[in-house]
């Protein structure tokens, strides 16, 4: 069944890092904006005369709170049309045309193995979404790591947010990771480097050998990638050399 547009205001706009804002976007219409932490919606911008030139999708990154508000973080793209439009166009009062929610990216019922979110960019929206979930719900968990891949500090979304509550749920570790900055020894709240690397040596301890990672040693795990195009790919082929079957990775392409 195709879900029917509906018209959703703009309540609340916010710069959160130097590229990239955070729209908070209310359905009058609805006393509750009900979603799986992890969906995301569609938005029908006015930029071209074709549908499929005028939709772009984002998934929430706020968590289900029994209100009609959800927040979405976009990034901007130079020369792209839907970012151009949500940036210079739109404020505060402003309506967008909206479907959703929609997407079977989202937590499993049970959560029975470790979960790894890794993601770069606007790819932690869905991430942060379950990771308050779990939280606030009190949802029995293994493990969960969410690693986030940025280039600068600057770049690093949500990260004093998801510090303090890595302090308050356990078996969360949050491991923001730089590919350009320099390593800081006195400071073990994040890596440099790529994402990578931090997941296959968690992979690794786990298994309780750091000379040998075999399929009957390996902790039973779900991988989910959210991001550009150029991770996800090297994450998949590097998560099945590890031994993890493909159906334990689950993804969510960006660009």
């Amino acid at each position: 069944m195709v879900q029917p547009w509906q018209t959703g205001k703009i309540v609340r706009i916010e710069n959160e890092t130097p590229t990239t804002r955070r729209f908070w976007i209310e359905m009058s219409s609805m006393q509750s904006f009900d979603f799986k932490p992890g969906q995301f919606v569609t938005i029908d911008l006015p930029i071209h005369e074709k549908p499929n030139k005028r939709w772009r999708s984002y998934s929430i990154a706020s968590w289900p709170d029994g209100t009609n508000t959800f927040e979405l973080v976009i990034v901007y793209l130079e020369g792209g049309a839907g970012t151009n439009y949500l940036f210079n166009e739109v404020g505060i009062g402003s309506e967008l045309t909206i479907r959703g929610p929609q997407g079977v990216f989202v937590l499993p019922e049970e959560i029975q193995h470790d979960l790894f979110f890794i993601c770069t960019g606007t790819g932690i929206a869905p991430f942060r979404s379950m990771a308050h979930h779990i939280f606030n719900h009190n949802i029995p968990h293994g493990n969960v790591y969410l690693i986030f891949g940025c280039r600068k500090f600057e770049d690093c979304l949500y990260r004093d947010e998801l510090e303090k509550l890595a302090e308050r749920l356990p078996g969360f570790e949050y491991i923001p990771t730089f590919s350009r900055e320099e390593p800081d020894n006195a400071n073990h709240l994040f890596r440099t480097g790529y994402v990578h690397p931090v997941y296959e040596e968690i992979c690794k301890i786990n298994a309780g050998s750091a000379e040998e990672e075999t399929k009957a040693n390996l902790t039973p795990a779900r991988f989910y990638l959210c991001g550009w195009k150029n991770m996800i790919d090297e994450a998949k082929q590097r998560i099945q050399a590890m031994g993890y079957d493909r159906k334990a990775i689950h993804q969510e392409l960006y660009g």
